[in-house]
């Protein structure tokens, strides 16, 4: 009896919360956004992505917290797999032609996919678009992206290769010119996919908006 009260050796104070499992984590991402692009926001449930995924639904619940969350940090991840930080870094011996050009066709590249033209549409939703997820969304990918571009214009504006009174304003005008038409013939259903474009030439399209951008911007 003695020995059944002796109290058992004290151990190590738990850590506060258990660490993630990122192959988990990484798996409900992957899980969510190919379910998000076949059946929609409002077509998927979370007990779906828990079993395509191959976890429990309070694993995606732990991971997430909710359906909401889960959809903005797709969309995150479209956005940096398409545009790095790596794409905005400081690059002085690079023309601005050469870097603006790069940025471009990497941003169409990106917001061209099917992946993305059905995520549009998905904000478009009635449901969604009275809900917070579109703030959710504009913070998780347009807003670094654009803040991004933006510091990049302002160091070039520093160099004295720009001449631009409000570069957040000029970065929101480059990209919604890159944008044009293409993306909205791909949200009806044509031109889907970054390397078609309405009359078959992407470099065309934008050689044209970067022309434009720097008649409207470059230092004389």
């Amino acid at each position: 009896m003695a020995a059944m009260n002796t109290p058992a050796p004290a151990g190590k104070p738990a850590p506060p919360g258990r660490p993630k499992d990122m192959a988990k984590r990484a798996s409900i991402l992957t899980a969510a956004s190919k379910l998000f692009v076949q059946h929609g926001y409002g077509g998927v449930s979370m007990d779906q992505i828990a079993a395509e995924a191959g976890v429990s639904k309070l694993t995606v619940y732990s991971h997430y917290g909710d359906k909401d969350s889960l959809f903005a940090a797709a969309v995150q991840a479209h956005c940096e797999r398409g545009m790095p930080t790596e794409l905005f870094v400081p690059a002085p011996n690079v023309p601005l032609r050469v870097r603006l050009s790069e940025i471009a066709h990497a941003f169409l590249a990106m917001v061209m996919t099917p992946e993305a033209i059905a995520g549009h549409r998905v904000l478009c939703s009635p449901h969604v678009a009275s809900s917070n997820l579109p703030k959710m969304i504009w913070d998780a990918g347009p807003k670094r992206i654009n803040d991004a571009f933006t510091a990049l214009l302002m160091r070039r504006i520093e160099a004295g290769e720009l001449e631009i009174n409000e570069p957040a304003r000029a970065a929101g005008h480059f990209f919604t010119l890159l944008k044009g038409e293409l993306h909205a013939q791909a949200v009806l259903g044509n031109y889907c996919g970054a390397g078609n474009t309405q009359d078959g030439n992407l470099d065309a399209h934008i050689e044209s908006v970067v022309d434009l951008f720097l008649r409207a911007y470059a230092k004389a």
